[in-house]
């Protein structure tokens, strides 16, 4: 692969790295909606809505259906979907490996998994 694919790939996972734009690919990802239903659904102000669907549809990311005075957005490739899955369970994954490793290294140490060293209690009562 070339250097332009590199270019165009980076370009596509900054567009997707905005937690409001991922928040509305979500949102998208079972059916088509208006602005005023994304608003509404995801909390985020219509204006920001707009600009945010804007940039993704300049990309190709979303495509835009106008029927009467609305416009419905759906998502152009539902693997773009696919992909956020594919990510979501890696972050899923790696969250649970730094769990388990805090228990590990916390056993280790005789802490317990709260960080609560054994024994702190008993030695601040003894003080008293």
């Amino acid at each position: 692969m070339d250097q332009d694919f590199y270019c165009r790939h980076s370009e596509l996972c900054k567009t997707l790295a905005n937690p409001k734009r991922q928040q509305l690919l979500g949102t998208l990802r079972d059916r088509e909606m208006s602005v005023g239903e994304l608003a509404q659904s995801t909390g985020i102000g219509q204006a920001t809505v707009s600009q945010h669907l804007a940039i993704l549809r300049s990309r190709g990311i979303v495509k835009v259906r106008r029927q009467g005075s609305f416009a419905y957005y759906s998502i152009t490739n539902l693997k773009i979907i696919q992909a956020f899955d594919l990510i979501t369970e890696v972050m899923r994954e790696n969250w649970r490996d730094d769990a388990r490793r805090l228990r590990e290294a916390s056993a280790d140490h005789g802490d317990s998994p709260t960080g609560h060293v054994a024994g702190e209690d008993d030695k601040e009562e003894a003080d008293v």
